[in-house]
This record gives structure tokens, sequence and C-alpha cells, in this order.
């Protein structure tokens, strides 16, 4: 497993140094959560007369938080919907619910340098957190931060201020923000911190022109290597 530096960003001291804190998206990057999100998306499409998505369909326009995503795809049905496919998500994604390769390896290698690390997730907050505890992973964190938890969502820097709350660590180039999806990069360029893209493949050409990583690495323990390196 190899990481790499995006060569389109500057090659600064702040982009080199080792960061102060992590803050982590959830889903898809510390846990693989697309089947669970596929299925419950799909049962409150059929509830609400529209075409399901593709599986691939599913992993390409799942990115912002329900109160943004919904209204277009429900109208003024949206909170109805959005309550419906909670109810059919927590149903059951403890049951799909699976750690990404390295994660538990990598959180228990950041913890022991002294970084602290923080969550910031679009999935809603109350299930966030479930899903932190049932995978015994709550202690890494010092907060966790889902959907309605913050005045705004991501990629506002909203909730990104409410993770770091505490700590005593303040949004800037000592935050690095690590994620998956474009929504998680235009998050770190918007809080001012660190862009991380984390995830299995590449990033393609023209991907990220608008909010470029800083650093793509291919994995957890690829991630917990580049910072142990700096």
């Amino acid at each position: 497993m190899t990481d790499r530096t995006d060569l389109r960003m500057p090659a600064d001291t702040a982009v080199l140094a080792r960061p102060k804190a992590v803050i982590f998206d959830w889903d898809n990057t510390l846990v693989e959560s697309w089947p669970a999100i596929h299925a419950a998306l799909t049962r409150t499409f059929e509830r609400y007369g529209l075409q399901p998505w593709t599986f691939d369909e599913t992993k390409q326009r799942v990115r912002k938080s329900m109160r943004e995503s919904f209204p277009p795809l429900f109208g003024e049905r949206w909170k109805e919907a959005g309550a419906f496919f909670k109810e059919a998500f927590t149903a059951i994604h403890l049951d799909f619910l699976k750690p990404a390769a390295g994660t538990e390896a990598m959180l228990g290698d950041l913890k022991g340098l002294g970084i602290y690390l923080g969550v910031v997730s679009n999935k809603n907050g109350d299930v966030l957190r479930q899903e932190a505890v049932h995978l015994g992973w709550d202690g890494y964190f010092g907060r966790i931060v889902g959907a309605f938890d913050a005045p705004r969502d991501k990629p506002a820097a909203d909730p990104v201020h409410l993770a770091l709350a505490g700590s005593g660590i303040a949004c800037g180039p000592g935050v690095w923000f690590a994620g998956d999806t474009d929504v998680d990069l235009e998050c770190a360029v918007t809080s001012g911190c660190i862009p991380v893209l984390v995830r299995a493949e590449p990033p393609r050409d023209g991907e990220f022109d608008e909010h470029p990583p800083a650093h793509y690495v291919m994995g957890c323990l690829a991630l917990s290597n580049l910072i142990r390196r700096l």
C-alpha cells in the first residue's frame, strides 16, 4: 500500500508538517457503508414513487446531507421521506456495518502520537454516534459530528469548528480533513484545513480541480504511515 502527495498542490511546510488534529469523514472513509445506504435509499425511492438508483449511481450521487439533498428529490415531502429513510436505514445499518481496512490500527497509531481525532459526517448525528459505539471507536474521538448537529452541514465549516470545540486547536494548516469525496475536500478548504483524499482509486485528471487534495493516500494505513514520516 502506498501514498503520494498530489503535485498540483504547493509543497510548503504547512502542507508537509505533521498535523495537530485529523478530522475524518465517516462513510466509506473509516467504514464501508454503501450497501446499507443503497438498500435504505432504494426502499425510500420505491415508497415515494421514484425510480431507484443503481448501486453505482448511489455511490456517485450521495454526497450532501439529507437537508440539502432530499428537497430536490422529494419536494415538499422531503422531511417525511427523510424520516422514512432514517427508519429504513436504522433497521439495517449495524448488520451491514464494516470497518474499512486498517482503520482501527490507524486510529490507535494516531491517538498514540497525541493527535486529536474527530469525525465530521453528513450521516445523521445520532446514527453516526451509535455506529461508533457499536464498533468500540467512540473513545478515539474528541467529538463526533453528524448532520443537524451544527447550524450547517458539510461542506460548510460549521461542523469542523464543532468537531474541534474544546480541543484547543483551531481550524488551519495544523488540521487535516480526510475523506473520500469532493464534498470532503471542499469542506477542508472552506474551513481552512488541509484536504486529504483517502480512497482506493487515485484521483482522475480534472476530478478535483476546484478543490484538489494536498495528499492522496490509498487507505487508512497509508495515511497513518504518511503522518508517522512527518
